[in-house]
């Protein structure tokens, strides 16, 4: 193995899943350990960036999704919406529970910043 891809995959160890990690606040329950596992086996491929050449497909997802709300958060992922499926054929109702528990353990996503070239040219004035 080279030395860089060595390097490599000790950086990929110790960062956290792109804002999935578990919070500072203390840790998963059961259910919400269940709502984890869950979420990384079905939902990871769409709302993360999986590689950084490639796009995100859905949102990103957190506490603050929907508005917070964690029957609204059930009823999306039992239902779907036209751009996702549903999955109330796969998953039964305390595992889609588990995942909306799961995803109210999700700090939100810090806003990013627009870049320099996207921000307005500062006008001159006339002297």
């Amino acid at each position: 193995m080279t030395r860089g891809t060595l390097m490599a995959l000790c950086l990929l160890a110790l960062c956290p899943q792109r804002g999935y990690a578990q919070q500072a606040g203390g840790p998963l329950d059961a259910t919400q350990k269940l709502g984890q596992r869950l979420f990384s086996q079905s939902c990871l491929v769409c709302h993360t960036k999986p590689q950084i050449t490639s796009g995100q497909y859905g949102p990103t997802l957190s506490r603050e999704t929907l508005g917070g709300h964690e029957d609204v958060i059930r009823a999306v992922i039992t239902n779907g919406t036209p751009r996702m499926p549903g999955f109330k054929y796969t998953y039964q109702p305390a595992e889609i529970a588990a995942i909306a528990a799961y995803l109210k353990t999700v700090p939100a996503p810090a806003q990013a910043s627009a870049p320099p070239s996207a921000q307005p040219a500062p006008t001159r004035q006339a002297d």
